[in-house]
């Protein structure tokens, strides 16, 4: 019966450190959403923080981005993303 209690123990510790780890670990590029932009832009990518406005379009054409979709920010060294702030 102790080593029931035991392993018990150790396995609901075991799942409160998991949860507590990965539940503090935000996720890669969490709130960095990018507009990706079509031939003929200045640029591959367009940040943008927040939900997906007409605003934040209209800032992004601006800095010479033509929408083409939305997608994750790339971290490739070969992408060139507009960061209108």
């Amino acid at each position: 019966m102790k080593k029931l209690v035991q392993v018990s123990f150790l396995i609901a510790l075991g799942a409160l450190t998991g949860a507590a780890f990965f539940g503090a670990v935000p996720e890669a590029g969490a709130g960095e959403d990018c507009y990706n932009c079509g031939t003929g832009s200045s640029a591959n990518q367009c940040k943008t923080r927040g939900k997906d406005t007409f605003e934040r379009r209209k800032v992004c054409e601006a800095a010479g981005c033509k929408i083409a979709g939305t997608g994750m920010c790339s971290t490739a060294s070969n992408v060139k993303v507009i960061d209108p702030g």
